[in-house]
């Protein structure tokens, strides 16, 4: 039975970008959430850890606005996630040499072992959750960039 109000521009919900987005992401979180309980790890605490070790490769000086900038996470949440890290001891922090108002962050030996074993488990289910796409992988990252650069502010 069709309702006569026309409150929502899309006739099937699965039409509707956002919702669609939406409810991959939360399929997608749950199965990631699942992959890191045996890392003692939540989504964020994964995300801000394996950011500091890709940043210190990259032989990035590692500070709290850096890594809210490169996750996108919002930095009293970043705050957050990064003290959290430091009582696992899986993070240190130090004196910046030149700005000191920041702290730099580095990445521990328990840190670097947990990170290591945890993308190799994530990187897994990621490949196998978009395989189902049968597209290029580049082709999808590229448009969920194009996403990303024109946030709305």
């Amino acid at each position: 039975m069709s309702s006569k109000d026309n409150t929502f521009s899309v006739e099937k919900a699965e039409d509707s970008s956002g919702f669609l987005l939406w409810q991959v992401t939360n399929l997608w979180q749950r199965e990631i959430k699942k992959i890191l309980l045996p890392f003692d790890l939540t989504h964020s605490q994964f995300v801000i850890l394996a950011s500091i070790h890709w940043l210190t490769i990259q032989k990035a000086d590692v500070t709290q606005i850096i890594l809210s900038h490169h996750t996108k996470i919002d930095p009293m949440t970043t705050s957050q996630v990064v003290r959290t890290l430091q009582k696992k001891e899986l993070i240190s922090r130090q004196e910046h040499k030149t700005d000191t108002r920041a702290k730099t962050i580095e990445i521990t030996e328990k840190g670097k072992k947990t990170i290591k074993k945890a993308v190799i488990a994530v990187e897994k289910f990621d490949q196998d959750f978009f395989a189902l796409l049968q597209t290029s992988q580049n082709t999808f990252n590229q448009n969920l960039q194009i996403l990303l650069k024109n946030q709305i502010h």
